[in-house]
């Protein structure tokens, strides 16, 4: 079984140093929601590069800034893209967990992002509101999910979504703006959050009709609307 959960936020400049708090307290979260992801005490993750084998990396804020400082260093680095980084583990059988995080950067056009795969045996329990709170709490973001290619490609195939645009799972955050504007019967099911916004229950996974419904009420309420472009903020 395959989830993806994910956060999207606007130009926000921050420096190595403020990325790799986020960053830890990333995979310090992952680590306690998703304990058979990983093995060991302190998991060790792969780090994927551009060019090159990959390497191990520690979870701790020197191995964590050090390797967005080399981002920085490495060819072509912008600060209108900012800082990347790309890790993999393999844990107990069954279980992969991938991450994939940009960050720092100022671009009117390209969102930032993290976005955390999890591969997992079909009969393992998850919580996938932790994990989406997780990446809230971290990284703040302007919107978020937790999803799969059923979803989307339900909310590509008969909503019109196109990607890029602020969309939901059978979870979804949504920052403090889109949460004003949650239209009338969509509060009860939500969660409000410690760095803001909420957290929304929309159905179970496999339900996909009911995301597909919740979509469309949420976007026709304007809780969903893009971001304006170019982009000159992280949030709504």
């Amino acid at each position: 079984m395959r989830r993806v959960v994910r956060g999207f936020w606007g130009a926000r400049k921050e420096s190595a140093e403020a990325l790799t708090r986020r960053w830890k307290l990333t995979l310090d979260q992952l680590a306690e929601i998703l304990p058979a992801g990983g093995s060991g005490a302190v998991w060790t993750w792969r780090q994927i590069h551009s060019s090159g084998p990959a390497t191990d990396l520690l979870p701790n804020e020197d191995s964590l800034l050090a390797a967005l400082r080399a981002a920085r260093e490495a060819d072509g680095w912008s600060d209108r893209v900012g800082f990347g980084l790309r890790l993999v583990l393999a844990g107990e059988p069954g279980w992969k967990i991938e991450v994939s995080g940009n960050g720092g950067g100022v671009s009117e056009f390209l969102h930032q992002s993290m976005v955390i795969g999890v591969g997992s045996p079909d009969d393992a329990e998850i919580s996938d509101g932790n994990l989406l709170a997780a990446v809230a709490e971290a990284w703040e973001p302007d919107f978020g999910d937790v999803t799969d290619d059923d979803v989307l490609d339900a909310l590509e195939d008969d909503a019109g979504f196109v990607v890029g645009e602020p969309s939901i799972g059978w979870v979804g955050y949504l920052s403090p703006a889109r949460a004003a504007l949650l239209p009338e019967g969509m509060t009860a099911g939500h969660k409000e959050l410690r760095v803001g916004g909420v957290l929304l229950d929309i159905a179970p996974r496999g339900n996909v009709q009911d995301v597909l419904r919740a979509y469309l009420r949420l976007r026709d309420a304007g809780a969903l609307q893009p971001l304006p472009c170019p982009m000159d903020r992280a949030v709504l």
